[in-house]
């Protein structure tokens, strides 16, 4: 699959502002997957697929959590914010048959981070945080960590998103937590 198709798969079930978004997060990923040395067409595939499910029907997402053996039943357990990831990895996979494990992964955890990130994941997950529409507080700084360190740049974006989640006395999935402490070990070394 192209990254044109698979922006023109996203197109048909988002919103209009949501693919927007889509597509500020492909361009920004490609562009830190060409500063980083990442693989431009798993960072743009994945990047273009990423909120694939982030406009369904709660009780659609629901249903793949439940049927599905290989998505973590906990999930239902936390925000519906954290579903379309999963689900959206799953249905990547179901209905484009994408089977590279980095570009599903990408989309799998780009919300939550996980441990021992790799590098297309980061991409993505970083470019998620940035992208040009992105305006809140930590943004601007995030942007600027993410010219230099991409391990940098997942950390703050974690630490933040934690904090964020504090302050709104939201449970914070423990992935999040996980790969905030595993960016934090790799930093302090």
């Amino acid at each position: 699959m192209k990254i044109e198709e698979a922006l023109a798969e996203s197109k048909k079930v988002l919103t209009q502002k949501r693919y927007e978004h889509v597509e500020r997060v492909t361009d920004t990923a490609i562009y830190l997957a060409q500063k980083f040395n990442g693989d431009e067409y798993k960072v743009g595939l994945a990047a273009a697929l990423h909120d694939y499910a982030k406009d369904m029907k709660p009780e659609l997402l629901k249903h793949w959590i439940i049927q599905d053996v290989g998505l973590p039943k906990d999930l239902l357990h936390y925000h519906l914010e954290l579903w379309h990831g999963p689900v959206g990895a799953k249905m990547a996979h179901h209905f484009f048959r994408i089977d590279d494990e980095e570009v599903l992964e990408a989309i799998r955890y780009h919300t939550t981070g996980k441990q021992h990130m790799g590098l297309t994941e980061k991409l993505v997950f970083v470019a998620d945080y940035i992208e040009p529409g992105r305006d809140f507080p930590a943004v601007k700084e995030a942007r600027k960590i993410a010219e230099e360190d991409l391990d940098l740049a997942c950390h703050y974006a974690l630490e933040n998103s934690i904090q964020f989640l504090i302050s709104k006395k939201q449970p914070i999935y423990p992935d999040t937590f996980i790969a905030y402490n595993d960016f934090t070990k790799k930093l302090s070394n």
